[in-house]
């Protein structure tokens, strides 16, 4: 289980980061940047990829396609934890689950049983609960993009990394290489337009960030991989321990360190949450 604890701090460090970033006048796209770089780095030096086993038959369309999403995703993750907070946004990214379990229905035809079922109909409820606001409608509306946003980018980018899955050809983690690489070069080519139209500077203090939180945003990675190698036979477990883990924690440090406001309504949708993660992990030990 120290896999999983390991790999919900890092999770939810990469949240506080976020959150901290506006207090030390951080530049996102700058740390999002060097973070890619300091990923595959670290991919490079602990999954040991064969970069000689790609051809022109690899998924280069799915590489492609999560180089853009990753940053641009990581961006407005970014903007939901300004806006929102860590709480709501934590959430937002854990129940992003639903897209890809949707997907696994209409696009893989794989069978729904009933505890699975239950799980979403608890779950789409929780996301609406979690994000309601005593507020101006009009401000409401423009917070809502960010987290929407998460929820959907994360979901579709799970969607993706379950594809490349598939491909047996390819190691998964020479996959995970070239995805943070061509994700690295996307955010580098962003920064460069930005700097030549003069539009930011580089600043020593985002290349600190983005190399802090590379290190954790791989973490979180790496010790989710090993939990599920530790504990392969128990694979729901840390698919269970891990979502409502980061919910659980990423609760608690927004409310008590951050002191993030929440009503009884989104206080019902935190536990409504916890609810759908646990009928889904159920479902899928009663598949097994």
């Amino acid at each position: 289980m120290i896999y999983i604890l390991l790999s919900i701090i890092c999770s939810v460090t990469v949240a506080v980061l976020l959150k901290l970033a506006k207090r030390y006048q951080i530049n996102i796209i700058q740390a999002v940047t060097v973070n890619y770089f300091a990923a595959l780095t670290f991919c490079y030096i602990f999954f040991k990829p064969d970069i000689a086993l790609l051809d022109s038959h690899a998924p280069w369309s799915i590489y492609l396609s999560l180089a853009i999403l990753l940053p641009s995703v990581f961006l407005f993750l970014a903007a939901s934890i300004k806006n929102l907070g860590i709480v709501k946004t934590d959430i937002a990214q854990r129940l992003s689950l639903f897209i890809p379990i949707l997907a696994a229905y209409f696009i893989f035809q794989e069978d729904f049983n009933q505890l699975k079922i239950i799980g979403l109909l608890i779950g789409f409820p929780a996301i609406f609960l979690t994000f309601l606001r005593k507020q101006d409608i009009k401000e409401q509306q423009g917070n809502w993009i960010y987290p929407v946003m998460v929820f959907v980018g994360f979901g579709v980018i799970d969607v993706l990394f379950k594809q490349i899955a598939l491909y047996k050809l390819l190691p998964y983690t020479t996959s995970l290489f070239i995805v943070f690489c061509l994700a690295f070069i996307v955010s580098l080519v962003i920064v460069i337009v930005m700097v030549i139209r003069r539009k930011m500077k580089i600043q020593l203090v985002n290349l600190a960030c983005g190399l802090v939180l590379g290190l954790f945003n791989f973490g979180n990675i790496l010790f989710y991989m090993k939990a599920h190698k530790a504990l392969a036979e128990n694979p729901s477990t840390v698919f269970a321990a891990m979502n409502m883990g980061v919910i659980v924690v990423g609760s608690l440090i927004g409310i008590i360190v951050f002191k993030e406001k929440l009503t009884k309504i989104n206080y019902l949708g935190i536990i409504l949450a916890l609810a759908a993660v646990i009928f889904i992990t159920l479902s899928q030990n009663a598949v097994r």
